[in-house]
């Protein structure tokens, strides 16, 4: 095991490499610092068959290691969060 999914597993979430993959299949309840250090929970997701067609990114950027963009689904629209400051993470099975 190395020291990510050592660190992943000691929090009990998802090493960042099977998050996004799990969000690009399915929806999760993600809950992370921001960092002004307050707690938020946010429904989100990377699947482009829940995200509005008109809503799909538009190129293939590459993003800031440890940043994870996904499509927040209660305020309808892109948000990211700093995968270090991931607390817990419960996948939507539906």
């Amino acid at each position: 095991m190395d020291i990510k999914e050592t660190i992943a597993d000691m929090k009990g979430i998802p090493t960042q490499d099977v998050l996004i993959k799990t969000l690009q299949e399915k929806t999760a309840i993600v809950t992370f610092l921001k960092l002004d250090g307050d707690e938020r929970i946010m429904t989100c997701t990377k699947s482009l068959n829940i995200i509005p067609k008109e809503n799909h990114p538009k190129t293939d950027k590459k993003i800031k290691e440890g940043n994870v963009n996904v499509w927040d689904l209660n305020a309808k629209g892109w948000r990211s969060f700093k995968y270090d400051r991931v607390k817990k993470v419960t996948i939507n099975e539906a």
